[in-house]
């Protein structure tokens, strides 16, 4: 028996529950994991509300990220034995595996050995943040010295991830966010210029900013209105990678621009790397090469227990952190 969280019913962060559950021996190709931290993910959270890209089977289980110490390995498993730290690389589906709890199995493909000047809060932060922006901006998109990168929302730890990358390859981050009031703390976490979005005019401080000419790439979590405004301040064959849906209003294509200035609009979700092998482990390369070297360092906005599940939740949602939220146990 193990303390796990589950819900019941598809809700606002009342829903989950904290039981206590059997959890079996991990089966062939499996991990089982002593759980020490756990990442919060937005994805965790749409999928508790039944609106994520699969619906939950109920009673359901949640969570992408673990870290902790292995405590058993089912058949076939050679990368890791029982004693190894390790965290999870989000690979699966949340209605076959769910983390959040003192005790969880985990498919081995999504199981790696982090650095070990990692603390476990750390290591709970740094797969879902890290492999999201490398696969859009780096596999697919090439970042490269020169470029400029468009971040919305930056202050999650996407987006937080993207601006660190970015710096690690010699582009320029310009971050986005709705207020000024996060203005000077993103650019002590890096980011080249800061727009709040609300209070300035994205599309001219974005051609002020780049003499003209418009940022080569914009990476979006949040789609909504505002995708025609990324799209003019895009330069001519731009890219605006879509990678997720945080907002409620429609997503208008300004189709003449698109097609005036030879945009490449992308849907992206990471499992397009993750469920590839050999591109998945060039993406573990990339991040533990960053992570070692201190150019790639997990930002942690707050820390929660467990028995605080709901309230880390609640947090969550306000849209009040820089960073990544941990649950510790």
């Amino acid at each position: 028996m193990a303390r796990v969280v589950r819900f019941h019913q598809t809700g606002g962060p009342e829903v989950l529950k904290i039981e206590n559950v059997d959890v079996l021996p991990p089966a062939a190709g499996e991990v089982q994991i002593a759980v020490k931290a756990l990442g919060l993910n937005r994805a965790e959270s749409m999928f508790r509300l039944g609106q994520y890209l699969e619906e939950p089977k109920l009673p359901a289980r949640l969570g992408y990220e673990a870290a902790g110490t292995v405590t058993a390995v089912g058949s076939g498993v050679t990368q890791v034995r029982p004693g190894d730290a390790v965290s999870t690389i989000p690979s699966f589906s949340l209605n076959q595996y769910g983390l959040y709890g003192e005790l969880a199995n985990a498919p081995a493909s999504a199981v790696a050995k982090h650095p070990p000047n990692l603390s476990w809060t750390e290591a709970a932060a740094i797969w879902m943040q890290y492999m999201t922006a490398y696969g859009a901006l780096i596999d697919i998109g090439k970042l490269a010295g020169g470029d400029v990168l468009l971040i919305p929302a930056a202050s999650s730890s996407v987006g937080l991830a993207a601006i660190q990358i970015a710096n690690m390859v010699g582009a320029t981050p310009i971050a986005l966010t709705r207020k000024s009031n996060k203005r000077e703390e993103l650019k002590k976490l890096g980011a080249a210029q800061v727009i709040a979005t609300e209070e300035q005019d994205l599309v001219a401080e974005v051609k002020r900013l780049t003499g003209g000419k418009g940022a080569r790439m914009a990476f979006d979590p949040v789609g909504g209105p505002t995708v025609a405004k990324l799209v003019s301040a895009l330069s001519k064959s731009g890219i605006l990678f879509e990678y997720g849906a945080l907002s409620t209003e429609p997503t208008p294509l300004p189709l003449f621009e698109v097609l005036g200035k030879w945009i490449t609009i992308r849907g992206y979700v990471m499992l397009e790397i993750t469920s590839d092998p050999a591109r998945l482990k060039r993406g573990v390369d990339f991040v533990v090469g960053g992570l070692a070297s201190g150019k790639l360092k997990p930002v942690i906005a707050k820390t929660f227990t467990l028995d605080q599940i709901v309230e880390a939740h609640r947090y969550l949602e306000s849209n009040q952190q820089i960073g990544k939220i941990v649950v510790t146990l």
